[in-house]
């Protein structure tokens, strides 16, 4: 790895005083990294590391919990406590983390496949239950590590392996799901605006309770390719642009509306943490009360 790679500081991207090296927060003998050239969880990857060092954490406390696919594999370059779960599993994990010690701040990264589908019963619960945990979901629309499978996210018509005449299945809008579950803290971002995202993601982890951020990254490789999306910088440039349009336009035939993804802080609110419930309702049997 050389300094080409990474910038010393993010200073003229606005970066927090001390400058942000992302370095120093990296296992640089783990690189070069696998993910593939263009992949929007590089840019998830050093948004959260920058985010974490403007909220002032020290690496002995924050723990990382990664799950399956492309997005799991982020937590072994993240020098911190990082934990690589099973499949759909690490908010469960997460939550015995941070009940376990509370003193810890808890971040899980996770993809679409990995927190909707196999993992969509734990998000819900984890919304619904609003303990304090960061929930990072990089949505790329696919299964991109394990074949390029259809997801609960990917748009419609798309090609995936599993959707070769393209996907008619309804797109899962995970930001809804996780505001009706009770999740304290929602929003979304896009992998182009770094600067946003990482601020974004401070926000959710300043955020006294669950809170979820889904972020809009890219697959190059796998999504990109078999629907002739372009390269990287197409991919990335056309975020903002035409992701979902199914969704936020009035028909697929219709031309892309400029903007039509929604991004930002779409929920923040307070409410009771579970683990300060946990710990209030423990310290109440104890002095011979019912917790109620």
């Amino acid at each position: 790895m050389t300094d080409a790679t990474f910038s010393p500081t993010d200073a003229a991207l606005g970066g927090g005083e001390p400058p942000f090296d992302v370095r120093e927060w990296l296992r640089l003998e783990t690189m070069p990294h696998f993910m593939c050239p263009g992949c929007g969880h590089g840019i998830a990857l050093r948004t959260m590391l920058w985010a974490a060092h403007d909220c002032g954490i020290d690496k002995d406390d924050l723990a990382v919990v990664c799950g399956i696919g492309c997005s799991g594999r982020i937590g072994g370059y993240i020098d911190a406590n990082t934990f690589h779960t099973t499949h759909g599993r690490p908010l469960a994990f997460a939550t015995g983390l941070k009940l376990a010690r509370p003193d810890l701040t808890v971040v899980v990264v996770t993809g679409d496949g990995d927190c909707l589908a196999i993992g969509g019963n734990h998000l819900i619960h984890a919304c619904r239950r609003n303990l304090d945990i960061t929930c990072l979901m990089l949505n790329n629309e696919v299964y991109g590590m394990t074949g390029g499978q259809v997801s609960p996210t990917t748009s419609a018509h798309r090609i995936t392996s599993t959707t070769q005449a393209g996907n008619f299945e309804p797109t899962f809008d995970a930001c809804r799901l996780a505001e009706a579950a009770g999740a304290g803290f929602v929003g979304r971002e896009v992998t182009r605006q770094a600067p946003a995202l990482k601020s974004l993601i401070a926000r959710a982890i300043r955020h006294h309770g669950f809170s979820f951020v889904e972020v809009m990254s890219d697959c190059t490789e796998i999504y990109g390719r078999k629907n002739e999306l372009g390269e990287a910088p197409e991919m990335i440039l056309g975020q903002k642009a035409d992701m979902r349009p199914e969704v936020y336009n009035d028909a697929p035939d219709r031309p892309f509306r400029p903007n039509a993804l929604p991004t930002g802080v779409f929920v923040e609110r307070g409410l009771p943490e579970y683990g300060d419930s946990v710990r209030a309702h423990v310290a109440a049997v104890r002095t011979g009360g019912t917790g109620r």
